[in-house]
Formats: C-alpha cells, sequence, structure tokens
C-alpha cells in the first residue's frame, strides 16, 4: 500500500493516545553504502588475518553480536569473548571513517516523519535495532539523527533480537517513567526479521521496502502494513488511530 495524503502533525495521533513507535537503523532510516559490511570485514582481516570473511553470509536483519559470530563459526574460529570484543573495537574504529564516505543516504521521507512524530504528544521514538549502540549512534550520527532517539534496544543488549522489545520498553520506562504495553508499540523496519521481532508481542508491525526485500517479499511476512518507503507514512500513523 502507498499512503499520499498528509496530516499535520499535531493530528499523527488521538487526543491522549500513547505510542512507543521504534526504528530499524540499515535500510529502514538510512542506506550506510555498505559501511557496516566493510567495516566488519575489515576487522576479522586485521584481528584475525581473515580476508573478505563475510563473502556468502546474508547480514541483514541480524545483530551485529550474532554477524560476527556467525562470521567466526564460518570460518572455524572460536567464538571467545576476547576475541569478540576485539573485533567489536576494531569495527567501531572502522566505521568512523567508513560511514563518512558519500555511498551513504537518508531514506526518502525520514527526517519529515520523524519531525511529525517528535512533536506529537503521546508519541515517543526508540531504537530497535541489530547495530551495536557504539555503531547505531555512529551511523545516525552522520545524518543528524540521534536527536530523535533518547532511547532503544541495541544488538549488544541481546544477540537474539527477538528479544529487544521488553528491553526497549523497560528503557523508556527507566528514563521517562512511563509504562507501556507491547500492544502501545509501533516496529518498524525492512526485512522480515523486523517484522518477526515484533509479533509474537502483539505490536504492531511495518515493513518499508527500501532494504534488500522487495514490497511483494514484504507482503509474504506478517507485517501489519508495508509501505514502498515512508514519504507519506504519516497518514499511516494517523489511520492507526482513525
Amino acid at each position: 500500500m502507498k499512503w499520499c495524503l498528509y496530516y499535520p502533525a499535531h493530528e499523527v495521533f488521538a487526543k491522549d493516545m500513547k505510542r512507543f513507535v521504534l526504528f530499524d537503523i540499515d535500510g529502514t532510516l538510512i542506506d550506510p553504502g555498505g559501511a557496516g559490511k566493510r567495516s566488519v570485514t575489515q576487522a576479522f582481516n586485521t584481528v584475525l588475518s581473515v580476508p573478505d570473511a563475510f563473502a556468502g553470509i546474508a547480514l541483514d536483519g541480524k545483530t551485529d553480536i550474532q554477524i560476527i559470530k556467525e562470521g567466526l563459526c564460518a570460518h572455524g574460529l572460536p567464538a571467545g569473548e576476547n576475541t569478540i570484543l576485539s573485533i567489536v573495537s576494531e569495527y567501531v574504529k572502522n566505521l568512523k571513517e567508513e560511514i563518512k564516505k558519500k555511498t551513504k543516504h537518508l531514506m526518502p521521507g525520514v527526517r519529515e516523519l520523524l519531525h511529525a512524530l517528535q512533536e506529537t504528544d503521546g508519541c515517543f521514538l526508540g531504537l530497535l535495532t541489530g547495530n551495536i549502540q557504539q555503531g547505531a549512534r555512529i551511523k545516525l550520527g552522520a545524518f543528524g539523527l540521534n536527536g530523535y532517539f533518547p532511547v532503544g534496544a541495541f544488538g549488544d543488549d541481546h544477540e537474539d533480537r527477538n528479544r529487544l522489545l521488553p528491553l526497549a520498553i523497560e528503557a523508556l520506562k527507566k528514563t521517562k517513567g512511563i509504562p507501556f504495553d507491547f500492544s502501545d508499540c509501533i516496529v518498524v523496519g525492512d526485512t522480515p526479521l523486523d517484522v518477526q521481532c515484533a509479533k509474537p508481542y502483539g505490536a504492531t508491525g511495518i515493513a518499508v521496502a527500501t532494504g534488500p526485500h522487495s514490497y511483494d517479499a514484504l507482503l509474504q511476512t506478517d507485517a501489519d502494513y508495508v509501505l514502498n518507503d515512508l514519504s507519506d507514512a504519516v497518514v499511516l500513523f494517523r489511520s492507526l488511530n482513525s
């Protein structure tokens, strides 16, 4: 479905309605232009002398720690804590440079949607991402988006993405003192795994076809809504409470 009408920001949610809207990063808010994959690949080469470690390994929708462990397993290497920490450290250092490259870009409609939601009473924004927190902040910082997201759940909070939504709710409660039910949450992402991490809890799942999965492929998931991009997504958020 493609939404093409506009509602003012203050009309996004019904009066007295509260929502916790959680966004994935890569493929949803931004296209990092391959910065993450280049950074972790370089990290494997530096730390373990393994070049092109992720050839043939799908990375989308997974947590960073899961990705690192899969890379180690694929090359018959032990996934010890010290090894993982060394790779993460090198990854972060690489990412700070790789994200500066011009191959990155912001997805359509993102800044307008975030501004509208931020200005809406009863709406709280957060992150639900497989990125480790440092990596998430580096990527979003390159686009000036960190200010929209005071809280979140990240790939270093738990390597199982399906465990992140409760952690995000707890982070918001700790920060703002406001309890949220799962039914108050909307999870926005670009992969079937993003949808999967919302549905067991009864949260609303919105899939957006700006990542590696097509609109038609995302229609085959359990997403409540599928969008081509976030250009007119304000209308969808308005419709959820009409």
